[in-house]
């Protein structure tokens, strides 16, 4: 006997997939032609300034591109190739005019916690350009599906404890390379403590070229023109020092070979991409949430409108065309963003320069790059992760002195930054300002009492705690209609008991569409309690989208003819008609 057939269906199912892939390709490619053919439009023509500014923001790439990527335990050369394809596609394409698409500290951090978990090594160029292709797929998605709201529903709270520890993660990566001290501990507060209390076991070379990189940074800062490069000045400095002293410190030579030569075409690890899904995803999400702060910071001076989807798809088209070329995972970055604008770039040609620039400066000097020290790296990045803390003290600030609610939200997300992975980390964040959001929606919903005088005009006054036999009480609702405002809503609902012919008429001229199934369930419940006492339920000012769900959830039928009153006619005639409705209804009750 022949066993059935588990699938009897294989080739209609395969074909419904191929079919759904072929039109989400059909789609994307669809995006990317029509960005394409506008390009010229978009383009414009190219300013002075913007040169300037392209060759600052390619040269100040270099060493922070590699510190990235060597903090995120990467290649530090696949740090410099993220800062040549990126930059040229999303610039292309971005409405938001001058964001420069790279890597960030961030994305190199999150980039590198997905491939350790998967068990894949960071050195390997397939399964880089895996992660980088599975990101850029999924921001595609993410723009074309019109996505853009769900980064509104990360709160600042959660966004200012998770990039505060990042930062410190930054700082954390580097101690060993400026200092040659390995600090010990299971979590990053523990392994700076650990570094603090060991002092004695730095290493003289290696932290006094740190701290020269240091000094030499603080002093090209407070030269105006200097101030966009000074990263640049300290790394180029100190690194001719140490080649002039032969100050005998670990070189970039010793951990990387830079060829003098542009990225080549790599193809993503097949086998690499099933382990890399969900990871690529909190990669995504770690880089939209940085690129959303991009265009409120940095404004298009053409004056034109940026848009979230819109850069999600340049994002996406970044990392496309980045990860089949040796780049990193990338997003758009804010302080890359902040040089090329303080460099005086005014159209999207300053990020195209930058990437183009940074091609030209591997392939004729990449040799010269071997020769910077580390400790150089590991100052430059202790610069870059104290900076990044200063610059939040605001936010945190403010964060503090809003609610213990968000205090709390930001502390437990920069703990969990601190402590866990960081795709887990950001998924904890997400989950928190969900959370959040809930506690805020149920603060929010309340009642307020209207009372009508002789003249018909309504005031307003306390909710009474029980309702009135034989008298209308009208409560205005106001809230989400979220599920979690139930225990505010059953707290602060008059009481029924002893309300024989009272009628309760609920305004809802604020309430949305598509209440919450909870709440529906919630007013039948009050309805059969109210009526259970001799008393009745309207419902006024219903908009017609409500009026047809509690139609077609049968909640108007439950609670009986003419009920429920739309939203018709002037601001308070629904309100009014129930009044006079409800006066008819407790008259026929009789005494």
């Amino acid at each position: 006997m022949s066993s059935p057939d588990p699938d009897p269906e294989p080739e209609p199912r395969r074909a419904r997939l191929r079919s759904a892939a072929a039109s989400v390709t059909a789609s994307v490619t669809a995006t990317i032609a029509g960005r394409v053919r506008s390009l010229p439009a978009r383009l414009g023509r190219p300013k002075p300034a913007d040169l300037t500014a392209g060759v600052v923001t390619g040269l100040f790439s270099i060493p922070e591109g590699m510190a990235y990527a060597a903090i995120g335990g990467f290649n530090p050369i696949a740090g410099l190739y993220s800062g040549v394809v990126p930059p040229i596609l999303g610039s292309l394409t971005a409405p938001t005019v001058l964001m420069i698409t790279t890597l960030t500290s961030a994305i190199a951090l999150t980039g590198q916690s997905v491939l350790s978990d998967a068990g894949l090594d960071p050195h390997d160029p397939g399964n880089v350009a895996a992660l980088t292709v599975l990101v850029g797929v999924i921001m595609l998605l993410l723009g074309l599906l019109r996505l853009g709201v769900v980064l509104s529903f990360v709160s600042n709270a959660v966004m200012v404890g998770f990039s505060t520890g990042i930062a410190l993660q930054i700082i954390t990566g580097v101690l060993n390379d400026a200092t040659a001290y390995q600090p010990l501990g299971h979590n990053k507060l523990t392994r700076i403590t650990d570094w603090l209390l060991h002092m004695g076991n730095w290493q003289p070379a290696p932290t006094l070229v740190a701290a020269a990189t240091i000094a030499v940074w603080a002093l090209a800062r407070t030269v105006h023109r200097l101030e966009p490069v000074a990263l640049l000045v300290a790394m180029v400095t100190v690194s001719v020092a140490v080649a002039v002293l032969g100050t005998d410190v670990e070189l970039v030579a010793d951990i990387a070979a830079i060829p003098a030569s542009l990225p080549v075409f790599t193809a993503p690890s097949a086998d690499a991409l099933p382990h890399l899904l969900g990871g690529a995803f909190s990669v995504a999400l770690v880089a939209l949430a940085q690129a959303a702060g991009v265009s409120p910071s940095v404004p298009n001076p053409d004056g034109s409108r940026s848009g979230v989807n819109g850069d999600f798809l340049s994002q996406g088209v970044a990392n496309l065309g980045g990860g089949l070329f040796q780049a990193l995972p990338a997003g758009g970055s804010l302080s890359r963003t902040g040089v090329a604008a303080a460099a005086g770039a005014r159209t999207r040609w300053a990020g195209v320069v930058s990437g183009v620039f940074l091609a030209l400066a591997v392939l004729l000097a990449g040799s010269l790059a071997e020769r910077i020290p580390l400790p150089v790296i590991g100052g430059l990045i202790l610069v870059i992760g104290a900076e990044l803390i200063w610059a939040r003290r605001p936010d945190i600030l403010l964060v503090l002195r809003t609610s213990a609610l968000s205090t709390a939200a930001m502390v437990v997300t920069f703990v969990a930054t601190t402590q866990l992975p960081l795709q887990q980390a950001i998924v904890l964040g997400a989950v928190l300002s969900l959370l959040l959001y809930c506690v805020q929606a149920a603060r929010r919903a309340h009642f307020l009492a209207l009372v009508r005088d002789a003249d018909g005009r309504w005031s307003t006054a306390p909710v009474p705690e029980r309702l009135t036999a034989g008298e209308i009480t009208v409560l205005d609702y106001e809230g989400t209609s979220f599920f979690a405002e139930l225990p505010t809503l059953r707290t602060h609902l008059p009481t029924v008991v002893g309300a024989r012919r009272a009628v309760l008429v609920l305004a809802l001229r604020s309430t949305p569409d598509i209440p919450s199934s909870a709440i529906l369930k919630a007013l039948r419940r009050y309805s059969d309690a109210l009526h259970a006492e001799g008393g009745r339920l309207v419902l006024a000012g219903a908009q017609p989208a409500l009026v047809a769900l509690l139609d077609r959830t049968g909640v108007a039928a439950h609670l009986g003819a003419d009920a429920v009153i739309p939203a018709e006619g002037p601001l308070l005639a629904p309100l009014d008609r129930a009044y006079h409705e409800a006066l008819a209804w407790i008259a026929a009750q009789g005494p």
